[in-house]
Parts: C-alpha cells; structure tokens; sequence
C-alpha cells in the first residue's frame, strides 16, 4: 500500500510538470529545456511572496501563481517571439540558454542555501493515514492538484474559445492564421499556462521537502515521461508519468 502512496506521489509530479512540456509542444513544437528553471523560479516567487504576505498565505499563494503565469508570458513575449521562423534547433538552444541564465540569476539573488516556504506561510505537513500507508498533506494537496489540474486543462482545450484555438494552432498554425487565430497571443498563452503549472508543482514540491538548485533535476526528471507519452498529449504525459514513477520507485 505504502509503495502504490509513493508511485501517485511521484507520478503527480512528474505529471504535474510534464503537462508543461506538453503544452508547449503542442502547440508551438518547441522544446522547452529551461522548464525545471522555471518550475524552481515558480517556487521561489512563492518563498518570496510569503515573506512578504506571510500573515495572508492565501494571497500570497495566489500572487505566486499570478507571478508563474506573468513570468512565463513574458518569455514568450520577450525571449520566443523572436524565435519565429528561425529553426528548431535554434528555439531549443535559446530555452537551454535561458535556463543557463535563470539558474545563475537565482543563485545570485537568493543564495544557494536550502529555504521552507512552509513555515513562512504558516501551515503544517501532517501525516495522513491512508490505510496502513501513510501520505503526507502537502504531498496529497499535489496530488489532488495535479487531477484538477489536468481535468481543468480538458475542459479548456476541449470547451472554451482560447482552448479551441490553441488546438487548431498546434495541428495547423498556417490554417489556423488564415481563420483570423492571433498565433503569438496563443503561444503566450501556452507559455504562460506551463509555466504556471510548472510553478504550481515547484511550489508543492518546495513545501513538501525544500527549495535548493538541485529542485531542476526533478524538472529533468519529468521530461521521460512526457516524452513517453508521445510530448503531443496530456493523457500520454499523465500515462508516462505513471510508468515511469513505478519504474523508479520499484
């Protein structure tokens, strides 16, 4: 029981910043090799936001993920965008670019020392009998949060305006252009949407365990399993995750 705990555990992250991955690919067919970045950003926007708001957590937990969402969009606006037309391999390098920079960039205003944004936002991390496992809160709050998370992102492509586009640019980006579809405000968007759910996922993982450098190989680690899954779609992120989280924990 305690083995298939730590296999949702595990497969809620990687699927959590695997969905990232996805929908970038999808719908710009870019590889976004500064992820795990900033997925470590995400969490330190909310070491950060709850320095500052730590008497008000709900509000700096929203900032923290209005912070992701913003940061990834100006990535795209600022970074990407001027990436259209050029190669693949030339997109590819600009993101291993980025995260060459973020990662300095963070060390230099943060130090390498280990942080706990929990404490800060003033919640525990009890233990939660599920059976005869045990699963701790913030590991269940991911795991939940990786479902909604992923149920959210259906009913958007699937039923909203934005969503549609978003699908009809990443199957034809030229058709969909022709049909009056603003293909950079749909990029940015996606941009922004991985991001933030990359931070979501750094966030928890910061509150679960801590925030250091190492926190990007665990956004490294996710890419297997997006890749598994085929990096077009969110059921095959979340079905990689799956297999390759039993794969490492048995």
């Amino acid at each position: 029981m305690q083995l298939a705990v730590n296999i949702a555990v595990l497969a809620s992250i990687y699927a959590l910043i695997g969905c990232g991955y996805v929908l970038i690919y999808r719908t710009s067919r870019v590889l976004n090799l500064a992820h795990g970045e900033l997925m470590m950003l995400g969490a330190y926007g909310l070491f950060t936001t709850a320095s500052l708001f730590g008497s008000h957590p709900l509000v700096a937990i929203a900032m923290s993920a209005v912070l992701a969402l913003v940061v990834g969009v100006l990535v795209y606006v600022v970074l990407m965008r001027r990436m259209t037309g050029e190669s693949v391999l030339a997109a590819v390098l600009t993101t291993i670019a980025l995260g060459i920079l973020l990662r300095g960039a963070m060390v230099l205003v943060f130090g390498a020392q280990e942080q706990h944004p929990l404490p800060l936002l003033g919640f525990g991390n009890a233990s939660i009998a599920i059976g005869d496992a045990r699963i701790s809160a913030v590991s269940l709050t991911l795991v939940l949060a990786t479902a909604a998370v992923y149920l959210g992102l259906w009913a958007f492509l699937r039923f909203t305006v934005w969503g549609i586009r978003m699908r009809a640019a990443g199957q034809n980006p030229l058709l969909a252009a022709q049909r009056g579809i603003g293909l950079h405000a749909i990029y940015a968007l996606a941009w922004g949407l991985a991001t933030l759910t990359a931070g979501l996922a750094g966030m928890l993982i910061a509150c679960d365990a801590a925030l250091d450098q190492t926190m990007v190989m665990i956004g490294l680690k996710a890419f297997p399993a997006a890749l598994v899954g085929g990096l077009d779609s969110l059921l095959g992120a979340l079905v990689g995750a799956l297999v390759v989280a039993a794969a490492e924990c048995c």
